[in-house]
């Protein structure tokens, strides 16, 4: 018999790598090895890729068949091997011609030869194209998807018999080349939903302007969810680059085949405080696997009820928070995930939630009431940009209030965030809230000392760091942009501090 080689791809976190996936039919007992460093899941194809050829009219022999998937070196993973696996073996036994060697195949294989949508084919397409291979055959409803990588000739199939038809010269398969469109955009939650809130709307209006992290504390029912629900829907569209990056995530940790199109609004990712370590910032045996941070990356990540999450994994948010990216580390390798995403936390005052104004109606203990926010480590607040106290609606702001709807406030954003990008032409970053504290404390985006003087008074009284001094002048630019000031004021500053909760130190 002879040798058949086709290309695959295996993920690595969000990164993919073309695989040469070489096979052997020789003589000998019947047996089927799979070689190449291949998890579980590759290694079970064996069972599916035998049934599956014989359903599709084109049984394996009953030969000795190897198959090789290099670099031998590399983790192979997922069910999208089954294809490019079948495939090397029926051109190794002569069923289909050596030309498959200039074809990433990616699909699984139900036994009857259906091929079967797989999670990641985004970023599997796009190293494979990165690599010099434009043809890609995919299953059917992972198309839409595979589309999005630009010069990329995607090749839609639907069952195995079709891949063996293609490839004989006996079925034409035309590359799509309709656009892939954009994923269509949930109604959101509109901001006349919340009542009364007038500082915690404004609050929130500055966190989507400068991409700030926000911290909102009150008794139980005065709107902190509603707040946190309510900021996806201010933020503008991601541009092409982000919404790549936020689809091919979608793509590798999504339940289903695949996202039905570019992924333009922010995701909102919103954790149970049961969550363990490795489901918040990624991690697991084995195979590494992104978490919730990742999730969150270019949206929101809302952890209510705070207090009650465990101490070490609100601790594991420190790093993500400053960096940008979380990296797992195993002993083979070390997979290094985006994670730059905007926290919103919430807590009620007390275990009970009822210690507002003189806390009468308040049970718990003044060491429960000390304990509780006391678990909110102080070097993770310090990274929170907004820190305020919601209060209880009361009924005379839920009868008069007539709040702004979410288009009207998003507007404004989009507006100070057109004006902060053109500030930063030409750098790395393009909100406020992501400027590195050096360039906050010396040239043009230094304010003014009389502008600061309230600010450096709370930083020699201890009411700040220096991490905090930089995060209030980071949320005064914010102000300014929305104020329309050339640069903070000292007004900018002011309310910049009190929305820290840090004013009253200076007083």
């Amino acid at each position: 018999m002879s040798t058949g080689l086709t290309r695959g791809v295996t993920l690595s976190g969000l990164e993919g790598a073309v695989v040469d996936v070489e096979a052997d039919v020789s003589l000998g007992l019947p047996a089927f090895t799979v070689t190449g460093l291949a998890d579980t899941t590759v290694g079970e194809a064996r069972d599916r890729i035998r049934a599956a050829a014989s359903n599709a009219g084109v049984p394996l022999p009953s030969r000795r068949l190897t198959v090789n998937l290099s670099p031998a070196w590399m983790p192979k993973s997922g069910s999208a091997f089954d294809l490019p696996m079948v495939v090397a073996l029926l051109a190794a036994a002569q069923e289909v011609p050596p030309s498959v060697r200039g074809v990433v195949h990616l699909g699984e294989l139900s036994l009857d030869g259906a091929v079967k949508g797989v999670r990641g084919v985004l970023p599997c397409v796009r190293a494979a194209v990165d690599a010099g291979h434009r043809r890609i055959i995919v299953p059917a409803v992972n198309v839409r998807e595979a589309r999005l990588v630009e010069g990329a000739q995607v090749l839609g199939v639907h069952h195995l018999a079709e891949v063996v038809a293609f490839h004989r010269g006996e079925l034409l398969l035309q590359p799509e080349s309709e656009g892939p469109g954009d994923q269509p955009v949930r109604d959101e939650l509109d901001l006349v939903d919340v009542a009364g809130q007038g500082e915690g709307r404004f609050a929130l209006e500055v966190a989507a302007a400068g991409g700030h992290h926000l911290f909102l504390s009150g008794p139980p029912g005065a709107g902190k969810t509603m707040l946190a629900e309510r900021l996806p829907g201010l933020l503008p569209p991601l541009p092409d680059d982000q919404a790549l990056e936020v689809t091919s995530i979608a793509s590798v940790m999504s339940s289903e085949a695949a996202p039905l199109g570019l992924l333009r609004r922010p995701p909102y990712v919103a954790m149970h405080h049961g969550v363990t370590m490795a489901a918040m910032v990624g991690g697991g045996s084995g195979r590494p696997s992104p978490g919730a941070v990742t999730a969150a990356h270019r949206g929101v990540l809302f952890l209510d009820e705070a207090p009650e999450f465990a101490s070490h994994v609100l601790n594991s948010l420190r790093q993500p928070l400053e960096s940008g990216t979380v990296t797992i580390g195993r002993t083979d390798r070390m997979l290094t995930f985006p994670a730059r995403f905007q926290l919103v936390l919430a807590a009620n005052p007390c275990p009970c939630g009822r210690a507002v104004g003189k806390g009468l109606g308040c049970t718990c203990t003044v060491n429960q009431r000390r304990g509780y926010l006391g678990r909110l480590a102080g070097p993770l607040l310090d990274r929170i940009d907004l820190q305020l106290s919601v209060p209880a609606v009361s009924r005379l702001e839920l009868v008069e209030a007539d709040p702004e709807p979410t288009a009207v406030v998003a507007a404004r954003v989009a507006q100070a965030r057109a004006v902060a990008a053109e500030r930063y032409a030409g750098e790395r970053w393009s909100l406020n809230g992501e400027v590195p504290p050096g360039r906050l404390r010396r040239g043009p985006l230094r304010p003014s000392r009389r502008a600061t003087r309230l600010l450096d008074r709370t930083l020699d009284r201890g009411g700040v760091t220096l991490r905090g001094y930089d995060r209030v002048t980071r949320v005064a630019w914010t102000l300014a942009d929305l104020a329309g000031h050339a640069s903070p004021t000292s007004d900018d500053v002011d309310q910049a501090l009190t929305l820290r909760g840090a004013a009253e130190v200076a007083a």
